[in-house]
């Protein structure tokens, strides 16, 4: 059984800052089915709402400063961002950004890992987060790539009381729920690449998804493949550089692409 809403401790958004909005927006439309609406409020920034059908599902926010690289990142549901931030210093890893309040929305703070994998924290007020989890569109899968898996358990176990099962690839969870899993970096990953946590979208139909961010202006990071017992997953790059995946579940029936 895996996270289909919102729950404290658990993913509950999921956020791309890049260094063109609009592109962004169009080629997660086509990908993703993604319709973009913008906050046009002075305060906010020009953060934009990536919405599914008129469900939020994921936010968009344009950089702030030259260099700033495009990353997808996600939040982590909390009850108290300022203790957990507290509590990530405890368990040595890194708070970012304090905790700041964002509009009446709720309140975050930007964190990572003893590692340096970067991700958020989130205290709903207003905004929850997510309407749809694990489903077509939406946020299905997060996944750590990190050299101290031992580290990583340890410090998400602390901080956010995650369970981690299995091996050699290891699964997150929360109140018996999978949302995410974790490899160990090995000789297949460039010397020098930093921890770091990818986010899966699921899609009717993985081939499809690939062909459609390729004719969009995408590319590739790692080919369509086939994961027994599990399901179809590919790796992509938006046109400004984000790296994401895309899932489909075994058994899902697929149409050709």
């Amino acid at each position: 059984m895996k996270i289909t809403e919102p729950v404290l401790s658990a993913p509950t958004w999921a956020e791309l800052g890049t260094s063109d909005p609009k592109a962004a927006a169009a080629f997660y439309g086509r990908v993703l089915g993604w319709r973009a609406e913008t906050d046009l409020r002075p305060e906010a920034g020009g953060y934009t709402r990536l919405l599914l059908d008129d469900d939020p599902v994921a936010g968009l926010v344009p950089h702030q400063a030259a260099g700033q690289p495009v990353a997808w990142t996600f939040s982590v549901a909390v009850a108290d961002a300022d203790g957990t931030a507290g509590e990530v210093r405890k368990a040595g890893g890194t708070v970012l950004l304090d905790p700041t309040d964002v509009l009446d929305l709720g309140r975050y703070a930007v964190i990572a890992d003893p590692g340096g994998a970067v991700l958020t924290l989130w205290e709903a007020r207003t905004f929850r987060g997510a309407a749809r989890l694990n489903e077509p569109g939406a946020l299905c899968w997060v996944e750590l790539a990190t050299r101290d898996t031992a580290a990583a358990e340890a410090f998400y176990g602390s901080v956010f009381g995650w369970s981690a099962e299995g091996g050699p690839y290891v699964h997150w969870g929360v109140g018996g729920r999978n949302f995410g899993g974790m490899v160990r970096m090995d000789e297949r990953y460039p010397e020098g690449a930093p921890p770091h946590w990818t986010l899966y979208f699921a899609v009717l139909n993985v081939d499809a998804a690939v062909n459609t961010a390729t004719e969009a202006g995408g590319s590739v990071g790692y080919p369509a493949m086939d994961i027994p017992g599990t399901g179809r997953v590919a790796g992509l790059y938006d046109p400004q550089g984000g790296a994401f995946a895309v899932y489909t579940p075994e058994g899902v029936a697929r149409t050709e692409p």
